[in-house]
């Protein structure tokens, strides 16, 4: 960990991340972890999770790694009752799973399409809904789900990738609206390109890592510690008045 001194403390809470494996998910979960949650590992394959779960367990933190494929309903229900088995409550979620593809509008193939929608859109909307369901009985909850820069701006040959983020900022809304009175919280977090294995293949090329440099005013890349203590922020009391919001992550790229 970078940061030993997250000033929001989240003990006794139970956080699920889902796409924990690596990247911004990854950082999620530890962060979370440091600032006192106990953690729900979402996980695509869950055999992928010993050694995270081994590190938040060194914490002192209490750790259980599902099976969570979110672009299959059955794993979302299993995986959700399997937390609340073991946890009783869920206090946290962190939507963060989701895919991409690169290819123009004339070239993007059905099943391209159909995938990103069931991982970004679709999975995202019924862990939500599982989840949800257990905070409203708690009657508190914290939700914040990852939108991206790309649901701001044009990106070329990410249309599809674009359109499910956008789309994610507005489900934001109106979840927060109609969970407010359950005292459920829902934000989200919109991030610039962030150096992560995923993006990796684009910005370990020189001349775009340059390019997109070029384009933010704080001049750097962003890291996945970055948005995750933004995440952190979110759930925690310090942002108790603030939902329905997508906060830009993107060092100032969009404000120009």
């Amino acid at each position: 960990m970078e940061s030993k001194a997250l000033p929001y403390y989240l003990n006794g809470k139970v956080a699920l991340v889902t796409g924990a494996a690596r990247g911004i998910g990854r950082a999620c979960a530890l962060a979370l972890a440091e600032a006192g949650a106990d953690i729900v590992l979402g996980l695509r394959d869950k055999r992928t999770g010993s050694s995270l779960a081994a590190e938040i367990e060194k914490m002192g933190r209490d750790v259980l790694p599902v099976q969570m494929d979110i672009s299959k309903m059955e794993e979302i229900k299993s995986a959700v009752e399997e937390a609340r088995q073991h946890f009783k409550h869920i206090d946290i979620l962190v939507n963060n799973a989701g895919v991409g593809t690169q290819d123009s509008v004339e070239n993007v193939k059905e099943n391209e399409f159909d995938y990103i929608l069931s991982v970004n859109l679709k999975g995202t909307f019924f862990v939500s809904q599982e989840v949800g369901r257990i905070m409203i009985e708690q009657q508190e909850g914290w939700i914040v789900n990852l939108s991206s820069q790309a649901g701001f701006i044009a990106l070329p040959t990410e249309s599809v990738y674009c359109m499910t983020k956008a789309g994610i900022a507005h489900l934001t809304k109106c979840m927060a609206l109609e969970w407010a009175k359950h005292n459920i919280r829902v934000n989200a977090v919109a991030p610039t390109f962030i150096k992560t294995p995923g993006t990796d293949k684009w910005l370990g090329d020189p001349e775009f890592r340059q390019s997109v440099i070029r384009r933010i005013p704080l001049g750097k890349i962003g890291e996945p510690m970055d948005v995750a203590r933004s995440v952190v922020f979110l759930a925690s009391p310090a942002a108790g008045m603030i939902t329905g919001e997508t906060l830009m992550i993107d060092g100032g790229w969009t404000i120009q």
